[in-house]
């Protein structure tokens, strides 16, 4: 979707219409969720303070956000996605990957079923989205941000490579400031000159990062698109009065975010396949690292191992860096059921949670907590919710 946030709000809104709006929270630690098109000509754009948004802009205006309204509208958009394919993978409130391919026999080429969501989009929401189809995901995330808003952009096997050598490599999932800043090092700026250049010679400078930026730099992405999965996930993410500077004081704030979505987790009576890190460093700049486990699971243990190896490999990769924000969701759920593992060790794990949920249920979620969380910040500001 464009602009999803602040276009509901001038849709809903006629006063808004044609006017610069972000729509975020006020104060000093306020964040921009979203800005209209009229606000990003001033420069005005997602993930920056509500205050640098009104420096940049005097006359924007400021929104505050309805969450329950945009996961309503947001049904209502995955309807119509779900109308002509049922493989339909969420990515976010606002975006999906769609495989079309069984669908071909029924309305055709995948851009005529672009088209069509499209068209119902903006006949039956008043709203507009922009639609990338191509071979593999990667290439149809690509081509969806290419010529945004309103567009469609087809990218044909045979015109990968004249899509992707001119692109800077930041286009390329996964590589944040720091990633950047070692391929250009290398002499490397453009996806065409990642394409020519050694994978041993990535994987010495980027670690397990390489391999995966010398595949999307040759267009080749082989995940699936997992279809027929709840949209949402269960997560919580804090903002800090003040920067964390030391790894301890993170990780202990990390397990407490853990702990938190993992009592949801097990309340819905769901165990999560995915678990996603989220890290922003001042001033906004954020990055995610995801991790599918081997098995779903419901037990902190289980979800503490992955997001801390999670954490490490940051860490270790780009060095700790102070942060403003640490978040933890989890997705891809299957039902509750008893977990595979040593005899003993599951159920003493898992008792160990059933018994903190009951402790936490009944006298309050800070009543109980591993002693790691001590060196948490206190006051967490905001969480992803289930819509999220």
């Amino acid at each position: 979707m464009d602009a999803f946030f602040a276009s509901v709000e001038q849709r809903d809104n006629p006063d808004l219409r044609g006017r610069p709006i972000v729509v975020g929270g006020g104060g000093r630690r306020g964040v921009v969720a979203a800005a209209s098109y009229e606000a990003r000509v001033f420069g005005c754009r997602a993930a920056q303070s509500t205050a640098e948004a009104r420096r940049l802009c005097p006359h924007v205006i400021v929104v505050r956000p309805r969450m329950e309204r945009y996961a309503a509208v947001s049904r209502a958009v995955f309807s119509i996605l779900e109308s002509v394919t049922p493989v339909v993978e969420p990515l976010s409130i606002d975006e999906a990957f769609l495989d079309v391919t069984g669908s071909l026999a029924l309305f055709g080429s995948g851009e005529a079923m672009a088209a069509r969501v499209r068209d119902r989009i903006r006949a039956e929401l008043h709203l507009t989205a922009s639609v990338g189809v191509a071979p593999n995901k990667f290439l149809a995330k690509l081509a969806s941000d290419l010529r945004k808003p309103d567009a469609l952009v087809v990218i044909r096997p045979d015109e990968v490579q004249s899509v992707l050598d001119p692109l800077p490599v930041a286009r390329v999932f996964g590589v944040g400031p720091a990633a950047e800043a070692r391929l250009h090092a290398l002499g490397l700026r453009t996806l065409g000159q990642v394409r020519a250049c050694d994978p041993k010679v990535l994987a010495a400078r980027l670690g397990a990062l390489g391999p995966h930026v010398y595949e999307l730099a040759h267009g080749r992405d082989a995940r699936p698109v997992e279809g027929g999965r709840d949209a949402r996930g269960i997560g919580h993410e804090q903002t800090f009065a003040q920067d964390l500077r030391e790894p301890d004081e993170a990780l202990g704030a990390l397990l407490d975010l853990l702990e938190h979505a993992g009592r949801r987790l097990r309340r819905a009576g769901l165990r999560a396949r995915t678990i996603t890190l989220k890290l922003r460093f001042p001033p906004y700049e954020t990055i995610t690292r995801a991790r599918t486990l081997a098995a779903p699971s419901s037990r902190t243990d289980t979800l503490w191992e992955a997001v801390r190896g999670l954490f490490d490999d940051w860490q270790r990769e780009d060095g700790f860096t102070p942060l403003r924000l640490l978040g933890v969701r989890l997705s891809r759920f299957s039902p509750e059921r008893d977990e595979q593992g040593s005899l003993f060790a599951s159920r003493d794990r898992a008792g160990l949670d059933a018994a903190a949920d009951e402790i936490a249920d009944r006298f309050g979620a800070r009543s109980i907590t591993r002693a790691r969380t001590l060196s948490r910040p206190a006051h967490p500001r905001g969480q992803w919710g289930p819509e999220a």
